[in-house]
């Protein structure tokens, strides 16, 4: 980029890094190290994310304003979960109310964390006035299916004995009968949109339990037992609703969330959309987008699971569609260049260029973050 003698302007558009700085924080140092190496230079942050942590963050940030509700957290203990409001749109975040990080340290809970604090958090964006509900399904402890998230919100999931199951994954093998018409009349006439990375099926080799238990904390045995549940669970309400809960446990991102996908899919009536797409529309990329010369995007890893539907490569999918360069900060690097720029990325820059220990990088991220932005600064702008 040649000096023109202009005012350059800059925007932000980066996900977390993750367990060393949030969304927010990352612009924040980015833009400090452009303005020390560039005076004067117009910087505007977006802060992004892809559904999962940091994406009610990244509504706060746009200009949403913060709301909380006290719901039932993964392990069935009170938890304060925040969501964000805009006139009648809601985001709402499933990590808030049923995430990893809300349990102890060391903690699973594969078999019995619920996701009933998340139709919780969903009843309030309702009692709020939202229509339209942006669900975001990333960094969930559940793999429930989305039963938690269905009964707190008026559904009736009964044993053999006319019993409600026990919150979690596991009980569903003993489910019996499924009745979802006293789900909340609001949702009728509710958009419920879908913000995931992740367009799984619900079960089998590539389903929820099978791909994200793990991660939870299932052992084999576990995820044969969550899988299994969850196609007891699809069949049940198969015979309760019809043929569409088949397609339903079929679909692209029915397995988001431990399954969560698939229950609003079936019960609340959503749409699956590609989280990054998704988000980009709520924090208004395309406006701030318009006056930029340069874009700077960026998470903690950029490697092969970046290339597949993660925040930078669609930041950088709508920038070079509007002919503006791109640029990515990181963590750690691990795509070539030609990796790069058929994601639509000119250059990255990465922490462990100037920090290769991992430890010490993570600690130091702010401060090292701010020394690469000055570099790209000089380089870019």
């Amino acid at each position: 980029m040649t000096d023109t003698g202009q005012t350059r302007r800059v925007l932000i558009a980066a996900d977390k890094f993750k367990g060393s700085l949030t969304a927010v924080e990352v612009a924040g140092h980015v833009a400090a190290g452009i303005r020390r190496a560039r005076p004067g230079t117009v910087v505007v942050a977006r802060p992004v994310a892809d559904g999962g942590d940091g994406t009610v963050d990244a509504a706060l940030a746009s200009g949403f304003a913060p709301r909380e509700a006290v719901v039932t957290g993964p392990l069935g203990l009170p938890v304060t979960a925040r969501f964000a409001m805009r006139g009648r749109t809601a985001v709402v975040e499933m990590a808030e109310a049923s995430g990893l990080r809300l349990l102890p340290p060391a903690t699973f809970a594969p078999l019995t964390a619920t996701s009933h604090g998340t139709g919780e958090l969903i009843a309030a964006a309702l009692d709020g006035g939202a229509r339209t509900i942006v669900l975001g399904m990333g960094g969930s402890a559940t793999t429930d299916g989305g039963a938690g998230m269905l009964t707190a919100l008026g559904a009736r999931l009964l044993d053999s004995d006319g019993d409600p199951v026990a919150p979690g994954g596991g009980p569903l093998r003993e489910l019996a009968s499924a009745d979802l018409t006293g789900l909340d009349a609001r949702l009728r006439s509710t958009e419920v949109v879908l913000a995931s990375d992740v367009d799984n099926p619900l079960t089998g080799p590539k389903g929820a339990a099978a791909v994200y238990g793990p991660q939870k904390g299932a052992d084999p045995v576990d995820v044969e037992a969550l899988d299994a549940a969850l196609a007891h669970f699809a069949q049940v309400l198969e015979t309760s609703v019809g043929p569409r809960a088949g397609r339903c446990a079929q679909a692209p991102g029915a397995g988001a969330a431990g399954g969560t996908g698939f229950g609003a899919l079936l019960g609340l009536g959503a749409t699956f959309r590609p989280g990054i797409e998704v988000m980009l529309g709520v924090v208004d990329f395309a406006k701030a987008l318009g006056p930029a010369d340069l874009v700077v995007t960026g998470e903690g890893s950029l490697d092969a699971q970046t290339l597949h539907g993660k925040a930078p490569v669609g930041v950088a999918a709508q920038a070079r569609a509007a002919g503006k360069p791109v640029v990515a900060v990181c963590g750690r690097l691990t795509l070539d260049a030609a990796q790069l720029r058929g994601a639509g990325i000119d250059a990255a820059y990465a922490l462990s260029e100037l920090e290769p220990d991992p430890a010490r990088s993570i600690a130091q991220a702010g401060p090292l973050l701010e020394r690469l932005a000055e570099r790209l600064a000089q380089e870019w702008l």
